[in-house]
């Protein structure tokens, strides 16, 4: 079982929010899980889906019956593999990015490209953390596939400063993933931000650069994995409401600063990809 050991951050943006410095020290990260495999989870006879866990998604459709005006792949996926009560607000982002409200998807689209979306949610009042699946051997058919199908996957998770082997109370975004354009993409529009911005190396967990993690899992064999500090996500929502049933009504203008961030950086990235 793979777990968080060692990490290793490259200063790439944002010097109004400070310097994360070219070597940061080795740090213990996440525990080993409980489940070697969603399947395993979702086998485990004391847990029940939508008591325990749920999952949610949106699909959309490609309906390709015409052969002289074929449609466009699926570009980009968005997923909040930790979601919940689990790493707390990347379920919220990962709606907010996908270009729905972080209360959930509505018959009224909003302003904007939309993605398909995918999230495993701790559901529970606590104990979320032994729900977790750490990403190489998340193994979710219908969130596998969804990725399988698309050019691009952004996978959303939470740290803490100490995971990310940062100075306590940093409140910073960690880029990984094996996409290099996107990494770039996304630390450019950070640094446009000002939000304090790094490039994941090292362990595996945090960089997202096995092929088997869930973000990589592409048509294309490569994707995005974005790692937030405990402190950087509290940060989006107001006081006192950083909680699974309240976040989505009380986001701040940081929530938003980061969403639109993303959203561009998937743009600029869908924009030099071909229709088919």
């Amino acid at each position: 079982m793979i777990d968080r050991r060692t990490l290793i951050t490259a200063l790439v943006a944002a010097p109004a929010m400070g310097a994360l410095g070219t070597a940061l020290s080795a740090t213990t990260a996440h525990a080993a899980d409980l489940y070697d495999s969603n399947t395993a989870l979702y086998a485990d006879p004391a847990l029940v889906e939508g008591v325990d866990y749920g999952r949610r998604l949106r699909r959309h459709l490609v309906d390709d019956q015409d052969p002289a005006a074929a449609a466009a792949p699926v570009r980009t996926t968005v997923i909040a593999p930790h979601g919940g009560g689990i790493e707390g607000g990347t379920s919220e982002l990962c709606l907010a990015i996908a270009g729905y409200s972080p209360a959930g998807p509505t018959d009224t689209a909003p302003a904007g490209p939309l993605h398909d979306f995918w999230m495993f949610e701790g559901l529970r009042s606590s104990g979320n953390s032994a729900l977790h699946v750490t990403s190489t051997h998340f193994d979710d058919l219908t969130g596998r596939a969804m990725c399988a199908g698309s050019l691009n996957v952004v996978s959303l998770h939470g740290c803490t400063a100490a995971q990310a082997g940062l100075e306590a109370g940093a409140a910073a975004v960690l880029i990984g993933g094996l996409n290099a354009t996107l990494r770039q993409y996304l630390a450019e529009e950070f640094a446009a931000a000002g939000i304090r911005a790094a490039t994941a190396t090292g362990d595996e967990e945090i960089a997202g650069v096995h092929p088997q993690n869930i973000c990589n899992r592409s048509l294309l064999g490569a994707g995005a994995q974005l790692e937030l500090t405990t402190e950087l996500r509290a940060a989006m929502f107001a006081p006192g409401k950083n909680t699974r049933l309240d976040r989505a009504a009380n986001t701040l203008p940081l929530f938003w600063s980061f969403t639109a961030a993303v959203r561009t950086a998937i743009q600029r990235l869908e924009a030099t990809q071909p229709v088919r």
